[in-house]
């Protein structure tokens, strides 16, 4: 299959794939097509008997920096809500295979929920997670409000979402957030070995042993992502998401009015 925003590797070790995020110039922005692509690959390779773990990274700099801000800043609730870009989201979530997240750089806002929808996380010193969607006059909408708190703890994930604060890889970990931290040049590389160390199992028990840890992790998680995307819908009808994400595209300080 023919990528715009993505590079796909099949073999980076026996039975491993990679997916690579691949808009540097944009610190690998989610815009909808670049979801699409990893949501087609994903099923593509989830189908494939060949491979039985999947790597997804973006470049050193960055994993993902978050949404692409210039696709939503003029939409409004309603667009938002016939646009439904959480099926996209709810497919990778659907992923029978490890994904294992090999994180560098930046890892914020939609780019922290794509980290979240893997099943392991290895990241570089440099790494930095955070949920600043707030700054921008709205909130998280692909599980951020949801999968942080379960991960981190109520306290945490309080402070990033309402203040936008990064953590850093170190602090990540320490929270339960991720696996590993290492040395910029050895994520990849550590990832890979993750992954090689499902690829090396059972798939069938993979898979089995995959849904049964996500059952106890979503029991709930429906409910909450459906409050949280209709929370996130809303916002779209105030006046402070306009603001926000004007100044955010033309490079200066937002003003929010509380409408």
């Amino acid at each position: 299959m023919s990528y715009e925003f993505i590079l796909v590797y099949r073999e980076v070790a026996p039975y491993v794939a990679m997916i690579q995020l691949n808009r540097p110039k944009e610190l690998n922005a989610l815009n909808l097509q670049l979801m699409g692509e990893i949501r087609d690959a994903l099923l593509d390779l989830d189908a494939d008997d060949s491979i039985r773990a999947i790597v997804i990274t973006g470049n050193d700099r960055a994993f993902a920096a978050g949404a692409d801000i210039k696709q939503m800043a003029g939409k409004t609730a309603i667009d938002m809500l016939k646009i439904d870009q959480f099926t996209t989201w709810d497919t990778i979530r659907k992923t029978k295979k490890p994904l294992i997240a090999a994180v560098s750089g930046f890892a914020l806002g939609g780019g922290c929920e794509l980290v979240m929808h893997c099943d392991m996380i290895v990241a570089s010193e440099t790494a930095q997670f955070g949920q600043p969607e707030i700054n921008i006059g709205v909130m998280p909408g692909a599980g951020g409000t949801q999968r942080l708190t379960k991960a981190v703890g109520k306290a945490l994930a309080m402070e990033m979402v309402l203040t936008g604060r990064f953590i850093s890889a170190e602090e990540a970990k320490a929270a339960g957030l991720i696996n590993k931290v290492v040395p910029v040049e050895l994520y990849l590389e550590e990832a890979v070995k993750m992954a090689s160390a499902c690829a090396n199992k059972s798939p069938i028990a993979i898979q089995l042993a995959k849904e049964s840890v996500l059952k106890s992790f979503d029991s709930h998680l429906q409910e909450g992502l459906y409050f949280e995307r209709k929370n996130f819908y809303l916002l779209f009808a105030t006046e402070d998401q306009k603001e926000g994400m004007a100044a955010f595209v033309e490079k200066r300080a937002a003003d929010f009015k509380g409408k």
